[in-house]
């Protein structure tokens, strides 16, 4: 029923059903005078069946076009190829409770990484859209300066298991309101009400879903909403890459799976978090067991899942099976060719076989997808092993940029601060780079893997 009624709206939408409408008045029109006129000009009696047979075929090319035009008060627009750029800025958080607070921010990142599955829209980076965080900044102003068509932004605001969110869709050339909506809904509709979220927005910016990205947008729903909610949680851990984050977006995941021992998606990630504790830090077995065997059930569970497909070639890669690996990699990017983690973590087995200039094509893709600091870096750093030294120059200058970005929204990260002091260095900042390493080890003295790159750059 719901793909049913989906269908219904998009044909109303594009306004199908006037059309065919109009359509089927001026065929019964033609047929109304054209048989006098042919008895009137004594014209073969077939011509008033060639006019028949012709009306008839007609209907069929009206709803062709009607699908592929949009029909407009100002005559027929061809729905407009250009990808249209939306920024999706932080939901304001309104909820009283402290432990609330990653809700609005993880509800507008699952709406960003659901319209960053659309081919036909660009999505302006997180780490950029969401330094807008708190500065009250006209909507308009913030579009113009993040080069977006129309800003989506949001407030959520929890109270027991009510939930209620309010959306708008801001046009950035005149502000005009695109959409707007105001949900009254469960926690336990929240997982359902991001994907709605999207699919409006989709909608009102006029943008046709191919079937591919319709089932992209579906994933498999958890049968616990409490699922997605630590599933969420431990999404936003997964993203700070500290050893200690790794641990709480492990522990969120693990939480996940007990509130639903079928959702995949929790799998996909109990795999991830586990393998990148074994691969960052010291190498740890029982992680690397623990990836394994998440990344199989997650496959188990859903075949065509992406990210399944994804955390199992980082298993595979870390357990040197690597040709497994890059199947596994090909596999997740042909489910969905929007995923940054697929692309990411094959560039990474590339890089480490030596495939260098693969390597580097991959680390670009990723950051085709989102912007990451991470995947900035190290395409510098492939270009550099290749030898290309004034492409990776440009690449560094570029990272830095990247890094300096994302520091704004986590001033506490200090990975991404061992990445910029290396940036700073290879740019030719040296005393600034070793005042950055400097900041790395302050803001995490303990990290295995902040010491470890900070050594690699004074070595």
């Amino acid at each position: 029923m719901g793909r049913a009624s989906e269908l219904v709206a998009e044909l109303k939408r594009r306004r199908m059903f006037r059309a065919v409408g109009v359509y089927a008045v001026a065929a019964f029109a033609a047929l109304q005078i054209g048989e006098p006129v042919v008895h009137g000009l004594r014209l073969p009696e077939w011509t008033v069946t060639l006019l028949v047979v012709a009306c008839a075929l007609g209907f069929p090319l009206t709803f062709v076009l009607a699908w592929i035009y949009d029909l407009t008060p100002r005559g027929v627009e061809r729905t407009p190829a250009a990808p249209q750029v939306v920024a999706v800025l932080p939901f304001d958080n309104r909820s009283a409770g402290a432990d609330d607070g990653y809700l609005g921010d993880a509800l507008a990142e699952e709406i960003l990484a659901a319209l960053g599955r659309i081919e036909s829209l660009r999505v302006v980076a997180r780490t950029s859209s969401f330094a807008y965080r708190g500065r009250g900044a006209d909507v308009r102003r913030i579009g113009e300066e993040l080069k977006a068509g129309s800003v989506l932004e949001g407030s959520v605001q929890r109270a027991g298991d009510r939930l209620r969110v309010t959306t708008r869709l801001v046009s950035v050339a005149d502000g005009l309101n695109l959409w707007g909506e105001q949900y009254e809904r469960r926690m336990e509709d929240l997982f359902a009400l991001q994907d709605e979220i999207a699919r409006s927005v989709a909608g009102a910016l006029r943008v046709v879903l191919s079937s591919r990205e319709q089932d992209a947008l579906l994933r498999p729903a958890p049968a616990d909403p409490r699922a997605y909610q630590q599933y969420l949680r431990g999404r936003q851990f997964l993203q700070q890459t500290r050893r200690q984050s790794l641990l709480f977006a492990r522990e969120m995941f693990e939480h996940a799976i007990a509130a639903d021992p079928a959702y995949a998606p929790a799998h996909a990630g109990l795999s991830e978090a586990a393998a990148l504790l074994h691969m960052y830090y010291p190498p740890d077995e029982a992680a690397l067991e623990v990836a394994d065997r998440a990344s199989a059930r997650a496959l188990e569970l859903s075949p065509g899942l992406a990210e399944a497909h994804a955390a199992r070639g980082l298993t595979l890669f870390l357990r040197r099976r690597n040709d497994a690996a890059e199947q596994e990699f090909t596999r997740a990017i042909a489910l969905d060719a929007r995923l940054f983690e697929a692309y990411y973590y094959f560039a990474r087995a590339s890089f480490q076989r030596g495939h260098l200039e693969d390597a580097a094509r991959l680390f670009r893709e990723a950051l085709r997808v989102r912007e990451d600091y991470q995947a900035a870096f190290f395409a510098a750093q492939a270009s550099e092993a290749l030898g290309r030294h004034a492409e990776a120059l440009a690449a560094y200058r570029e990272a830095l940029a990247v890094v300096e970005r994302h520091m704004e929204l986590n001033p506490d990260d200090p990975r991404a601060a061992t990445m910029r002091a290396v940036s700073l260095c290879r740019v030719g900042r040296r005393e600034d780079g070793l005042r950055w390493a400097e900041r790395a080890l302050a803001l995490d003295p303990r990290d295995a893997g902040v010491s470890y790159n900070v050594a690699c750059l004074y070595a």
